[in-house]
């Protein structure tokens, strides 16, 4: 099983939707669901359509009719949904921005690491440039034959089962199948506490994790296309569920590199004050058993 234990320095989970958090529209409407042939509202009112009518969860049904429309245009495999993927746009200075924060983490005694959470398509969140930049990549996948088509639904992640992949992080469990993520871990043994992480998101889909983030101490942040406007996120903000809005704008000096530095400063303080916090009791407790 994939468990990572944790570190002598502070590792801080810096956790990205991807849809309109580091992409500006859907990834399924960048090419795939044009080339069978939809209209782009079309295509998701249909899947909500078929949703809403079979009591279905809304990821299971949009899987389903990619399935469904492919048939008779393409294969549907690995191929082509990373095909699809390398054509994904991504924000302003995206393909840049994890060297950066990594070497500023370095910079402060903090190892970053960045983590996909989605309900997009893994297998097109691969064929990205930036797929190799993430320790993990949670997000919805499909099951392939012995043939490598497309059948069925492997992983569906929605907004709510979306949570149980912090506390992955959290305790080092990342295997999807590794049922220790339910067992317990006393505090000084998790490795990421959720003061450690990072959450970006843009909208209510990701309110689960935005609150578990930010009642636990983490920092939740509002992501905004500037060309879209930044109600959905101010009411996020209103209602407690986030700390912070940024622009959508990764490049150097941007909001959201100035946050991410400054959070990686609070980290760096913070960890060093527990450390010397511990490292006092610990000395104690030995102080009390020679007595």
């Amino acid at each position: 099983m994939d468990r990572k234990l944790k570190e002598k320095t502070p590792v801080l989970a810096v956790c990205y939707d991807f849809d309109r958090t580091l992409s500006p529209d859907e990834m399924q409407a960048q090419g795939y669901i044009q080339s069978v042939g939809y209209d782009v509202k079309q295509f998701w009112r249909e899947a909500n359509e078929l949703a809403k009518s079979n009591d279905m969860d809304g990821n299971l049904a949009y899987m389903y009719k990619m399935v469904e429309e492919a048939e008779g245009h393409f294969v549907l495999n690995r191929k082509a949904l990373g095909e699809y993927g390398s054509r994904v746009r991504l924000f302003e200075g995206v393909k840049e921005w994890f060297a950066r924060v990594n070497a500023y983490g370095k910079e402060r005694g903090v190892t970053v690491e960045h983590y996909i959470i989605s309900s997009g398509l893994k297998e097109m969140i691969l064929g990205t440039e930036i797929a190799d930049e993430f320790t993990e990549i949670y997000a919805s996948s499909f099951y392939f034959n012995a043939r490598g088509v497309a059948k069925w639904p492997a992983q569906a992640v929605n907004y709510t089962n979306k949570t149980q992949f912090l506390f992955r992080i959290e305790k080092g469990v990342h295997d999807i199948n590794d049922n220790a993520v339910n067992d317990y871990f006393p505090p000084e043994k998790l490795r990421v506490p959720f003061r450690n992480m990072v959450y970006f998101g843009d909208s209510e889909t990701d309110i689960p994790c935005m609150k578990l983030v930010t009642v636990n101490g983490g920092h939740a942040v509002g992501v905004y296309d500037p060309s879209a406007g930044k109600e959905k996120v101010e009411k996020l903000l209103q209602e407690n569920r986030i700390r912070y809005i940024v622009p959508a704008d990764y490049r150097e000096g941007s909001d959201a590199d100035r946050l991410i530095k400054a959070i990686i400063d609070k980290t760096a303080a913070y960890e060093a004050l527990e450390n010397k916090h511990v490292s006092d009791l610990s000395c104690l407790y030995k102080k009390r058993d020679v007595r």
